[in-house]
């Protein structure tokens, strides 16, 4: 898993149009922050995601870009999304799961994506970084409150 504090990486990820997204991209313009879904299907993660829709007013006026990371491929992705009327774009890995490029695994025999979240600020430090094998515990909306509240300071 990233470190708090450390460089991020240059993820490269394709939203649902097939679009290539380079997080390192937004840097020198506005932190980004990636919920990484253990699946769409999840409904706890779908509840995540709802919160995140929830809170976007929020996060705009921070200078904030979200993104939402999903293990499936493009096609499923693209579904989900016009399904659940998702307003942030919605990556998929371009060769695998967009989670693997930030440490986060398959758990319990490989058969439990983890999920979480990762916030970079617009330098390129990671300023928050959080995940779970259990789906319950991979929002930390506190961690993501403190730390976009971090970047308005």
């Amino acid at each position: 898993m990233l470190e708090t504090g450390s460089p991020a990486p240059d993820i490269v990820l394709e939203d649902t149009d097939g679009q290539v997204v380079r997080l390192s991209d937004y840097r020198g313009d506005q932190a980004v922050l990636v919920y990484f879904m253990r699946s769409t299907s999840c409904p706890v993660c779908n509840r995540h995601v709802h919160d995140l829709i929830r809170r976007r007013d929020e996060f705009a006026a921070g200078g904030l870009r979200v993104f939402v990371a999903v293990p499936e491929d493009r096609r499923t992705a693209a579904e989900w999304k016009t399904r659940r009327r998702i307003p942030f774009p919605v990556l998929t890995g371009r060769g695998g799961a967009p989670h693997e490029m930030i440490g986060l695994s398959r758990k319990v025999f490989g058969s439990l994506q983890q999920s979480g979240s990762v916030l970079i600020d617009s330098r390129g430090i990671v300023r928050h970084a959080h995940g779970a094998t259990m789906p319950t515990g991979g929002y930390d909306r506190k961690g993501i409150t403190a730390a976009v509240r971090a970047l308005r300071a």
